[in-house]
């Protein structure tokens, strides 16, 4: 199985890495600033007390030989246009793409230029950063991943990912209900996301303020209306969790549109995450003020980037 990944960042990067652990025949097509960096460094991922070093193929935009057999996408939501500019030359007659994007707006984008028959769907559950350096930092203590064709059927091509990813390291799996699991994870990180980015601090932090439980419970709860409107109401392990996630007053979790925030990112994931879930939740006659609000928040946040970047010289 040949792979691509699209980028090696924190996500791309890490999972790129578990692959080549396992022996896969995965290469990266990265910009050149981080080409340089590879070239220098080559890939480093500090993951569970131990530094590794890997050098892998590095190729740029109009270096893609040929048609690589999957395609692993994990480029932030708002790149996702000029991503799949960029892997249009991988992607054969039988390529498939792995999308590990949240939320689900990206599917729509990934079937109509490419084929919903190419697209598969992926959630991963892990928490990593890129330093300055280009060290991937893997700061949970697990990573766990699901890979499915949306069809429900456990393709041969699916299996052959999963175990691959296992081979690696990762918990990985198979999932007969793929899109169930991508709203299930949705309903937790958009909550999650509205609560920590207007908050403006940690879950734990948010749990310490006179309000914070039941803005949390708010949130979770518009969340799950919505999902439900739309035929996938969480299931109780998942609510569960999320319940924990959310609500653990010793947790110092954050999600990684917080982090992006902490580190003065020019642009977050708002649209993507929180926008499309709130305009889909209205198509069905539901309000959701609580994540609206955060929404609000977080296109005002993006606004002051988009001027910060037209002032620059």
């Amino acid at each position: 199985m040949r792979i691509l990944s699209l980028g090696a960042g924190a996500i791309g990067g890490y999972y790129a890495w578990r692959l080549a652990e396992a022996g896969a025949d995965i290469s990266l097509l990265v910009r050149p600033g981080r080409a340089a960096q590879l070239e220098r460094d080559g890939l480093v991922v500090a993951s569970r007390g131990e530094v590794g070093r890997r050098r892998l193929p590095v190729v740029q935009a109009g270096q893609i030989g040929g048609p690589f057999d999957v395609v692993l996408l994990t480029c932030k939501a708002y790149d996702l246009g000029p991503a799949m500019e960029a892997i249009a030359p991988a992607m054969g007659p039988g390529s498939l793409v792995l999308p590990l994007l949240n939320g689900i707006a990206h599917i729509d984008a990934l079937d109509a230029r490419f084929g919903a028959a190419w697209v598969l769907g992926g959630v991963a559950y892990i928490a990593t950063t890129m330093e300055p350096d280009g060290t991937i930092r893997h700061a949970s203590p697990t990573d766990t991943l699901v890979v499915g064709d949306r069809s429900g059927a456990i393709t041969p091509e699916v299996q052959g990912l999963a175990e691959a990813f296992a081979a690696g390291g990762v918990a990985a799996r198979a999932s007969e209900g793929i899109l169930q699991d991508l709203w299930e994870k949705w309903c937790m990180l958009a909550p999650g996301a509205a609560l920590t980015c207007l908050m403006r601090g940690t879950v734990g932090e948010a749990m310490a303020t006179e309000d914070g439980p039941a803005v949390a419970r708010g949130m979770l709860a518009e969340a799950r209306a919505i999902a439900a409107a739309l035929g996938h109401a969480p299931r109780p392990p998942a609510i569960a969790q999320a319940d924990r996630t959310l609500t653990d007053p010793q947790s110092r979790w954050a999600a990684s549109m917080m982090r992006d925030i902490e580190q003065g990112a020019p642009r977050v994931e708002a649209e993507h995450i929180l926008g499309d879930l709130i305009r889909r939740g209205r198509e069905r006659g539901l309000g959701a003020p609580l994540l609206a609000a955060a929404f609000a928040h977080l296109q005002v946040y993006n606004a002051r980037g988009a001027a910060r970047g037209r002032s620059t010289p």
